[in-house]
Parts: C-alpha cells; structure tokens; sequence
C-alpha cells in the first residue's frame, strides 16, 4: 500500500485472488470482479503518475478525482476482507496443510450459499457502481490529457533565494566556513602533488548548505584560475548540467547545444586539464547522477583543484567522496546561543536586543525550530510585521501551531515547499510510511521496532527477495528514512539506531499532507485535523480534553494513543476493520478507562497490531485467541498468558515488556514468530517445542532449572536466521550452558549474543570467528579467559561491544592484533588480576571498564620496580572513558590509596584526558571515604 494509490496495491491481488476457482463465484459476480479489478490496475497506473508532481502543481479536478478513487480502494479492500476474515474466524489452528483445504472448502461455501453469497454480490454490484461513477468524472475531468501533460519539474526553485542571501545576514556562517569548510579544503596543499579534493557538505533541508557554501565560494574563488557554482536539484540530467558548467566558463552555446553528455565530458575535462579550479554542484539528489557527473573531473589534476558538493542524502555524500583524499562535512544545527542572535537580530534589529517579555516564549520557538537556519527565518518573519513587532498573544498562537500542519502563512508554505522538495524525491512506498509519523507527538521518541512492526500491519511493507523477513525490508525503508535526512536517528548505548525522531518543521509538512489527503487525523486539543470529508482512516488521540468521537470511525484501521487522551478512546466494538491499535493505559487504571472492555478485544478481526501499554498488567482475555490475523502483540510486563494464545498462528511478534512469562503448551505452533521476548522456560516440552519456530530472529530466554538446557540446544540449532540472543536463568544454582559450546554451531546470522546472571560457560567455545561476520555484541560469562581466548575475539571482524564476566587469576595482554572495530570493553572478574594494553591495541575503543585485585597488582608493582600500574591506556587512541573498580582485600588503606593516586595520574596523563570513576568494592575506613571514592574531579563521571 502507498499514499499515492491509496489501498489499490494490495487490494489487486486479493481481487485475483477471488477470481480463483476454489471460491465458485456466481457468472455476475465473477465479472463484476474482473471489471472491478480492470478497473482499478487502469487507475493505479494514473494515480503513480499524479503521485510525482506537488500538489501544490496539479490541476483541481485531478486532485478531487485522485481523492476519490484513493477513498473508494479503501472502502473496497474493506469488502473484501471483511469475507477473508470470516473465513478464518473460528477454524482451529493446524501445523499442516490440512487447513488450506478447510479454508477453501468453507471459502466456497461463504460464497454460494445462503446470506453471504447475496452479500458479497450486492458488494461487488454496489462497488462497481462508483467506480462506474469515478470513471466517468475520469472522462468528463479529462484527467488522462491532463496527467500526460503533468510538469516534471518545479518551475521556481525557491532555493534559488539563499544563493543570493547575504552571509552578512545570517548567523554562524563564517565560523563554519573558515573553521570547518576552510580547513577541509585546505588539507592536502602542502603535498608535492596537489591532488583534487572533494568536500560533500550533508544535512537536513533547510540547514543552510548552499548559502555556507556559497559564502566558501566567494571568499576563496579568487584564487583559482575558473570557478563555477551549479545548482542541479531533483531530476535533473547529466547533459544540463554539463552544458550549464561550461556555459558559466565562457564556452560557446550554440556549439555546445549539439554535443551529446560523452563530448561534453570531453569539452570539459580538456578545459580544465591545465587549471585549478573551484566548482560547487549544489544540491544532488541522485548517486547515479553524481557517477556520469565526476567523470569530468580528473583525480590525477595535480593543481590543488577543489569540488564542493552539498546534498541532503547521507548516501550520496559518501558516493562524493569515495577517496581517501575526500571529505564529508555533516550541516549541524545552529547552537542556542546562534540561534537567538538569528531570531532576535531579524526580529529586533539586535542579535541580544529581546524585551524581557517575549523571552520566554522566544526560548520555546526556538527550541521547536531545533537550530534550523530556514525555521527560524520562516519564524521571525511571521513575528515582524514591517517595523512593528507583533504581539505577544500571536506569539503564543504559532508557538502552538509549529509542528502541526503551520500552512496558513505564504512564508511558512514557502518553507514547507522547500521541505517538501525531500518528500516528492521519495519513492511512492516510503512517502506513505514517512506520514505514518504524523501520528505521533511533536518531539516524540519513536521506537524503531515499533514503527516499523505498524508499518507491517498496515501493509505499507512488501516482502522482497526469498529468505528476507518483512521487518528487514521495513528497516531497510527506515534506513532509508534516515538516509535522507527525514527523520533523525536516536542511538542506544552501543552506538546502534534504536530510535527516531521527526523535526518540528518536517513535522509540520508531513502533517500539512497527512490533513489534505486524509491519511490521518490528529486530534491533540489545539490543532485538530478532523476529516473534512467524513471517513477517519487513522486516528491519533493526544493531549487533549475534547469530547469522545465516536462518528465516522468505522473505516478506522489504525488507532494511538497517548495519555491523557485515553479517556477520548471509543469502545472496541466501534470499530469494524481496524488492524493497528497502540493503546497508552493509566497505570493503575482508573475512571477515564471504565469505558473500555478489554473483552471486546477479541471483536476486532482485522487486528494486525496490539500494543497495550503504560500499566504493571494487564488482565488478557481469552477471546484474544480470535485474532486470527494477529501478527504483534506486546504487553505489560506482569501480564499472564491466557492458554488461547496459541491460536495466533500468525504471530510474529510476542513481548512482555520487562517481564518474563510462562508459554502455555502448545507454543510450538506459534511458527511464523521472529521475535519472543522474554520466555521463562521450565520443561523439556516447552523447550523442544522452540524447535518448531525456525523463523525466530531474536529470543530471550530464561531458564527456571537446568533441565531443558539439553533440549533447548537442539531447538537452537534449527533457528538458522538468529540474530539476537540473550541467555539467563532464575533458579538456586547458576546453570551450566558448556552443551551450548560443544553442540551449537552459531548462524552466520547471529549479531548478538548476551550471557546474564545465573548463566555461564565453562570454556570459551572453539566458534569460528570469521563465521561470524556480523557479530558486533558479545556479553558472555566464561569460568576462565585465558590469553588465547583474546586471540579468538580479536578476530571477530565486526565486534564493537565485548563484556567478560570470568574467574580470571591471570594477567591478560590485548595486544595490536585484532579488535579493529572494539569501542566498549567491559572485564569483570571475580578474582580480578591486571590487564595491559600494548601499542595498537583496540584502536576505536571508546570505554575500558574492568576490575583490579590490589593484592595481585601488589605484587606485581614489587616486581616491576615499585610501579603499581602499567596498564598502557595511553596505548587507546581513542580512549574518553574509563570506569574501574579496586578489591582491596590484602592491601592496607595506604596502599589503597597510593593505588589510587598511580591510576588517576595514569589516566590524567592520556592526551584524550578521557572522563574516569574509581570505585572501591569495599569502603575506605577511618576519616578518608565512607563511602565510593570518586577521582572524576569535575570530569563526566557515571
């Protein structure tokens, strides 16, 4: 499904589907399907074509006409499975394909026999009727002459303003360009064969890169023999821009117009053979296109010649600057400070100047603007009204308005227009997931799991090659996302995109077209966006005190929720085709929730996606086991199981979130499950019955006792697409997992591997580390590390994250050999010795945090002429933290101390002057500590 053609994609193949002999459809019936489905594939080809030009460019008949046929595939794939899902209610779950055949069996008697059979004919009759009707507004509109002569461009380029912007006007441009553009190009001038260089200048629309780059062209070109500054911009062609370098360098034009893109290439590179030039290309969207353009551009140009490109795409940045000479320069947001000089000096006429009474709300704006040069702009010219500056109550009227759907003022359109420049390059798929997050909040944190499992249930994602998962194709659309700089990526604690978040003014925009085509309404209190023309089709309840809506609402198919706006939720049984139900509850319950029946849960067919969260528990009902299409499932972390829940044979995804629960017999026929988080295991039953969900990618388990360990092993080794795993155990005695070692040999799959409490090993298994090419985090617990088992995880090519939890007596030395791609080492030890780290040794290594025995690291000191620590860290180039921990049993409080003091100098003296904490396992006495020392002095410290 995409926002361009509405629900037409996915509704064409179930439209086939009932043309299929095993349905029996009645002669009239039959045809009315196949015109329904000639129909629709005529104008789904229409609709890609509207789908390419802004609406802001179409033709007003065109847009009614493509509103309408959108609308109508909706309510058609309504129909259709509204029948689909009769026939799986009530059918009993089968691990064979014996259920095919009943579903067919029942699928030809729904519709040949009795009231079902009038029904679906009447549907289809009914349906046909307004296509009939939409069709002949198709003619009467004459929308085919009118979409084959769509323009393919935009005709202004409102960009072209901040070619042409003052830098002398603006705020922070000169700092970025002589201390940051400046000093990239300058790299490589004092080399005896001055190569060309390339700096891509990359960030969100909006941030400012052509006018910096812009001001980097005129301060330096002088000192060039030729320069040239090219806009090109979406769906340009390589000829153009070639024939626009070479017009700007005084070639002729009339010569120039014959030539093909191969003798332009020519032209130029034999212009500019003998000089050294500066050439910006501004604005590119396309890594094909940059790939013809640089063919012009000879590397082996030994004249300190320099290109400049800017981009909005992460990708094509680093297709610009593909060399080791080359650099990327990543567009940051404007500081705070900057920020206010900007605003107060366009509204003011002074960078400081702001009256004491617009300073609080003036911190607000500016915060929604996030530092982006073209927002603030947009927002201070809304805010200066000539001379006059505009009163404090319209002031707050657009602090609320920015981040939901600002269209009313030309400068805010003006903006949104230029941002919108991002969203029409976007191919039709992802523009339909991008305003998806016009469900969410302004500075939302938007799980990345979360949205992209919404993604699924609304069919926004199409399974691509065999042996791929429909969530790896949806973060692939994600990461793609993020690529063009739509929305920004939040980072866990392991340097991994766990997280998003959408920028006020994209927000603005996504929200803006959201409203226009009714992909969603947005009721938040202040701003809502109720559908104009009758039909909610998702709905987002914010923050708010409206009354309940309950009209219009039954075409719904996604609903969030975000508290306190649980009160304005209607009953499930209002709704008859939802699929994605996201449901913020109160804690503890409470009267604004009595309204919901959690028993009507198990009314609502269509449901995909079930998120219910916010309380400690939640009580799940039996009749879940009707949701037959249920493919995500999440819950309250003390939130019991009903034993139906094996009936959701299509499930994918099973979390308790932070809780752990007991699966009931029979989970095994769960199959399709990717992801079940976290299961407490306690049979050998349940354990083999784990064997049956080949598709798993991610598992936590918990171990209630030892025995199922050996079962486990063997249900293990059939998961050959497992990339998350995460071990743990609940019991008396720490479980024993050496059958893991011995037996399993790990997928090529497998990324993450953790070990927590109650679990261990008693060796490090003799795993193959180039077999596990993908392996970026290992927690493992191990009985002894020995100096070989470093040997075998240095060569783990992708580890970036390794914590040891061992019973280590001995030195260990990480020496230059391996751990290229290390940033986290963690070694704990319950009988902790030194470490030492050599020159070379884990050269991206961000964090070490280990533990140190005193009495050991004594008598080591002895031996190394008094010396307590010669630990190497200054041998970590890239070392900025350092967390230890000292066991001070047999050393006095002296030596403790004197401990002490040599680590702090040792870590003092790393040209990093990295951030450290000092931990003691047990108290100092007397008047020194009574509690944790802390040497952080000032420093960033845990």
């Amino acid at each position: 499904m995409d926002l361009a053609t509405g629900a037409i994609g996915t509704l064409l193949p179930k439209l086939l589907e009932l043309l299929g002999e095993e349905y029996k459809l009645q002669k009239g019936v039959r045809e009315g399907v196949k015109s329904l489905e000639k129909e629709m594939r005529s104008m789904h080809a229409a609709l890609r074509k509207v789908a390419e030009v802004p609406r802001e460019q179409l033709d007003e008949q065109v847009k009614l006409w493509a509103g309408e046929v959108r609308e109508l595939s909706f309510d058609m794939e309504d129909v259709v499975d509204k029948f689909l899902v009769h026939v799986d209610e009530g059918s009993e779950p089968a691990a064979n394909s014996n259920k095919l055949k009943r579903l067919t069996k029942k699928m030809a008697g729904l519709f040949t026999k009795g009231k079902a059979r009038h029904e679906i004919a009447d549907a289809i009759k009914d349906i046909n009727k307004q296509v009939q009707d939409v069709a002949e507004r198709r003619a009467r509109y004459n929308v085919d002459n009118t979409i084959a002569n769509l323009p393919t461009v935009t005709s202004i380029d409102p960009r072209l303003g901040a070619m042409y912007t003052e830098a002398t006007g603006l705020v922070g441009i000169a700092e970025a360009r002589d201390q940051e553009i400046m000093k990239l190009l300058s790299e490589g001038d004092d080399m005896s064969k001055k190569n060309l260089k390339i700096v891509s200048v990359v960030g969100f629309g909006g941030l400012g890169k052509t006018t910096l780059v812009k001001s980097v062209f005129e301060k330096i070109g002088g000192d060039y023999h030729c320069k040239d500054f090219v806009p090109v911009g979406r769906k340009a062609e390589e000829k153009t821009v070639f024939t626009n370098i070479l017009l700007n360098l005084g070639m002729n034009g009339s010569e120039l117009i014959m030539f093909n893109e191969q003798l332009l290439i020519d032209k130029l590179r034999e212009f500019l053979k003998n000089k050294r030039y500066l050439i910006v290309i501004d604005d590119i969207w396309d890594e094909e296109l940059w790939t013809v353009i640089k063919c012009a551009f000879s590397s082996s140009n030994n004249f300190g010649s320099r290109l400049i490109t800017t981009t909005r795409i992460v990708s094509v940045s680093e297709s610009c600057c593909s060399s080791t000479n080359d650099s990327i320069y990543t567009m940051e947001p404007l500081s705070d400070d900057d920020s206010k000089r900007l605003f107060y000096k366009r509204i003011f006429s002074l960078e400081s100047g702001c009256p004491p009474e617009f300073q609080e709300v003036s911190r607000d704006i500016l915060k929604k603007c996030g530092g982006v040069p073209l927002a603030i702009i947009t927002m201070s010219s809304l805010l200066a009204s000539g001379q006059e500056v505009k009163p404090k109550n319209e002031w707050h009227v657009l602090l609320e308005s920015i981040g939901r759907g600002l269209t009313e003022n030309r400068s805010a359109k003006e903006m949104l227009r230029i941002l919108s420049f991002s969203y029409y390059d976007l191919p039709s798929h992802l523009k339909t997931c991008l305003l998806y997050l016009s469900l969410f909040p302004e500075d939302s944190k938007i799980m990345k799991h979360q949205l992209i499992w919404m993604w699924i249930a609304e069919s926004f994602v199409q399974c691509g090659k065999a042996n791929t998962s429909l969530f790896e194709v949806g973060e692939t659309y994600f990461n793609e996302l993020v690529n063009r700089s739509l929305i920004q990526p939040v980072y866990d604690d392991y340097g991994s995109v766990h997280a998003c978040r959408v920028h006020d003014s994209v927000l603005d925009l996504i929200c803006s077209l959201s409203s226009e085509q009714n992909f969603a309404t947005i009721v938040n209190g202040t701003s809502d966006n109720m559908s104009s023309q009758g039909k909610v089709r998702r709905l987002s309840l914010q923050n708010c005190t409206m009354p309940r809506i309950y009209e219009s609402i039954g075409q719904v198919r996604s609903v969030v929720t975000f508290k306190p706006a649980i009160d304005l939720m209607p009953p499930f049984s209002s709704f008859v085709v939802l699929r994605v139900l996201d449901l913020e509850l109160y804690e503890y319950g409470g009267a604004k929730e009595d309204h919901l029946n959690l028993q009507e849960l198990g009314s609502l067919l269509h449901l995909r996606y079930l998120r219910l969260f916010g309380r400690r528990t939640v009580e799940l009902p039996e009749e879940i086991g009707k949701l037959q299409f249920l493919q995500v499932l999440v819950l309250p972390g003390r939130t019991r199981l009903p034993a139906t829940v094996i009936k959701l044979t299509r499930l994918m995804y099973l979390l308790i979130d932070g809780g752990r629960f007991p699966p009931p017999d029979g989970v095994g026929n769960l199959r399709l499950v990717e992801v079940l988080n976290t299961i407490k295991v306690g049979s050998v039953n349940i354990a083999k019955e784990l064997g049956n969900m080949d598709r798993l990618r991610e598992l936590n388990i918990e171990f209630e006792s030892s025995e199922p360990v050996e079962a486990f092993v063997e249900s293990l080794g059939k998961m050959q697409m497992i990339q998350r795993l995460i071990i743990c155990a609940d019991c008396e005695n720490e479980v024993s997992m050496d059958l893991l070692g011995e037996r399993w040999v790990p997928p090529a799959s497998l990324r993450e591997f953790i070990m927590l409490i109650g679990v261990r090993l008693s060796t490090l298994p003799a795993w193959n580390p180039y077999h596990l090419s993908q392996l970026f985090k290992l927690l493992i617990s191990v009985g002894d590390v020995r100096q070989e088992d470093l040997g075998f995880l240095g060569r783990l090519p992708a580890l970036r994250v390794l914590w040891l939890w061992s019973d280590n007596q001995r030195p260990l030395v990480v020496g230059a050999e391996g751990f290229r791609c290390l940033e986290k080492f963690v070694l704990f030890s319950n009988s902790p010795s030194q470490i030492l780290f050599q020159p070379g040794a884990m050269p991206k290594a961000k964090e070490v945090d280990f533990k140190i025995g005193l009495r050991v690291a004594k008598e080591e000191a002895a031996g190394n002429g008094g010396d307590w620590f010669d630990l190497g860290m200054e041998n970590l180039p890239s070392l900025r933290k350092v967390k230890v921990e000292f066991f001070r049993s047999g050393v006095t409080v002296g030596e403790a101390k004197q401990a002490q003091a040599a680590l702090q100098d040792a870590v003092l003296a790393h040209p990093n002057g990295p951030s450290f904490l000092i931990r003691f396992d047990e108290d100092i006495p007397e008047d020194d500590s009574d509690e944790d020392v802390d040497c952080n002095e000032g420093e960033e410290s845990e």
